[in-house]
């Protein structure tokens, strides 16, 4: 029994002095390294640019009146900070806002008949609908300070990302591969571990790229989230798109040439600073079970894995994520999943009350609207709202042609991807209102028809959600099964019929989904242009919302957002939705 106890001291010693050899060994592993210190700098550098961004936030409203917008070229650094602020800002709320409401409408039913159509309404609402109606709501929370118009201006950026990243995580936790679904099923993972080990993993690489076109499709509707016009309230922020409104109404091309450069370094900033190493960060996440010969690389994110630093600093976040994880009791082992379906009077209650929601909300919005319109002024709204229609619908299917066969062949070079990711953010957030000049000018001079050249422009910002989701669709097209259509000699159409359009046709939906949305969003700015004094105005719903906001007519306002919606719910309940339940039943990997 000594020897034994003796034995074990013995043991316990050597385990300690393994312990402390140990310990000394991640000391001298820890020490930094010239990638720590390039690391620190370049993270002091962006916590500095942040602090220096938000002082002018918590300042009273009325400095905004002693100092203006200006377009001296010194203060155009500072307004692109600004903007970029405000862009993140809404890109970390239209994350959460995703990880959460596509969630919880893809593993609850009753959960999913609200928030689906919910999403289908507010894509189609648009910005300056927004605007119309929370401009007053948070600069009543902040009475007198430029924190409510900040708000109001995050907002608006927002209301332009969350919806198609919303979607493309629904999407894509739709599709997730069945027998995944049946392991998690049979270990009985809890909900947070399933997220966490399943869902998220699954959809990161396509979140990715949604994020991506997120982020560019906010800068196309900065001018209207930073130079607020409703009614008799008008705000300025120091941004860009204020820059651009006030270059645009001074007809001064130079100051909108300097707001296209700047616009240019600062997406080619944070592409090699933030997206670029989160996509190759992703790329670890793509369903596949023969490893890809050619990964997405970048040099930021190589340099922040050779770090020894850092991941000691970060070491308690790792340790509170771990500390969550096992204070769940999820996962204990296999056993039966059984789900609880609702009884058919429970569900027969459930619809009802959602059809009682419905008509009550009808009635309310009719009620206010035909207070002061009349039934003519609805059917000649409709009239206009086909006009509409009828563009978005010719525009996306000419977008569909150009940019799938496009984005496949990125999707499916890695290096090419490397290379064209930066040019592809460019041109997603190159805001319509730059073009606006061209646009007028040329059909003033040439007596063009503004309803059918003022049409591009409504794609001009929304094409590129379907070029981002095919790029993610064929990036994410198993290695395995390219090289098995390879050693068949699949190739030609049989090889676009066979492995990349079905690969690619859930994200293609996604991304024809929301650009649709986006096109029908993008009227009111691209229906009505105008460059100085000099205005040109198609025939369209857009028209009609962008001079009812001008106006300060709410119910004429109320009217087009309804009408709009209404579009784009009908729209993609007989078009797209019907085309998602095929991708599901039919383009499913197993």
């Amino acid at each position: 029994m000594t020897d034994r106890v003796a034995m074990g001291s013995q043991a316990s010693g050597s385990q300690a002095g393994g312990r402390v050899r140990s310990f000394s060994r991640i000391l001298r592993v820890t020490q930094p390294n010239r990638a720590d210190v390039i690391a620190l700098v370049l993270l002091i550098g962006i916590a500095a640019l942040l602090v220096r961004g938000a002082e002018g936030v918590a300042e009273p409203l009325s400095r905004l009146r002693i100092e203006p917008v200006t377009l001296d070229p010194r203060y155009l650094p500072y307004y692109a900070l600004r903007t970029v602020i405000r862009m993140f800002a809404a890109l970390a709320a239209s994350l959460v806002f995703t990880l959460v409401v596509a969630t919880l409408a893809v593993r609850s039913r009753r959960a999913g008949q609200i928030i689906v159509p919910m999403l289908d309404i507010l894509q189609s609402v648009p910005i300056l609908g927004f605007l119309t109606f929370t401009v007053t709501f948070f600069m009543g929370l902040f009475p007198g300070q430029i924190l409510g118009v900040e708000l109001a201006a995050v907002f608006a950026i927002f209301t332009s990302q969350a919806w198609n990243m919303a979607f493309s995580f629904y999407q894509s936790l739709r599709s997730v591969p069945s027998d995944l679904d049946e392991v998690t099923r049979g270990f009985a993972l809890s909900p947070m571990r399933r997220f966490l080990r399943l869902d998220l993993p699954f959809a990161t690489p396509s979140l990715v790229w949604n994020a991506m076109m997120s982020m560019s499709g906010g800068w196309f509707f900065v001018v209207a989230s930073e130079a607020i016009t409703v009614g008799n309230t008008t705000v300025t922020l120091p941004g860009v798109g204020s820059w651009l409104a006030l270059a645009i109404a001074r007809k001064d091309f130079g100051a909108i040439g300097l707001a296209v450069v700047a616009m240019g370094i600062v997406i080619l900033l944070y592409d090699q600073l933030v997206f670029r190493p989160v996509v190759a960060w992703a790329d670890r996440f793509r369903f596949e079970q023969t490893a890809s010969t050619e990964r997405p690389r970048s040099w930021a994110y190589d340099l922040f894995r050779r770090t020894r630093l850092l991941p000691v600093l970060f070491a308690p976040v790792t340790a509170l994520g771990q500390l969550l994880l096992t204070l769940d009791r999820g996962g204990a082992g296999p056993r039966e999943h059984r789900v609880r379906e609702p009884g058919i009077v429970l569900e027969r209650l459930w619809q009802a009350t959602i059809l009682v929601a419905v008509l009550a909300a009808l009635w309310l919005a009719g009620r206010y609207v035909f207070s002061t319109l009349r039934v003519s002024d609805a059917v000649a709204v409709f009239g206009l709202a086909c006009i509409t229609m009828l563009r978005v619908v010719v525009l996306i299917a000419l977008a569909s042609l150009v940019w799938v066969p496009i984005g496949v062949w990125i999707g499916l070079n890695p290096k090419w991807a490397e290379r064209l990711q930066p040019v592809a953010q460019f041109l997603a957030a190159f805001p319509a209102n730059v073009l606006f000049p061209f646009a007028v000018i040329a059909i003033v001079h040439w007596r063009l028809s503004p309803d059918i050249w003022l049409s591009p422009l409504m794609i001009l910002g929304t094409q590129w959600y379907i070029l981002f989701n095919v790029i993610a669709g064929a990036s994410a097209i198993p290695t395995d099964l390219r090289e098995a259509a390879g050693m068949f000699g699949v190739r030609g159409w049989q090889w676009w019929r066979q492995v990349a359009l079905p690969g690619v046709f859930p994200y293609y939906v996604t991304g024809a989904l929301t650009a649709s949305g986006g096109s029908w969003n993008a009227s009111i700015v691209a229906e009505a242009v105008s460059w100085g004094t000099q205005r040109v105005e198609a025939h369209g719903l857009g028209t009609f919302i962008a001079k009812a906001t001008e106006a300060g007519d709410y119910p004429r306002v109320a009217l087009g957002i309804a009408v709009m919606s209404m579009f784009v719910i009908a729209f993609n309940r007989l078009v797209w939705r019907p085309m998602y339940a095929f991708a599901e039943r039919r383009l499913r990997l197993a």
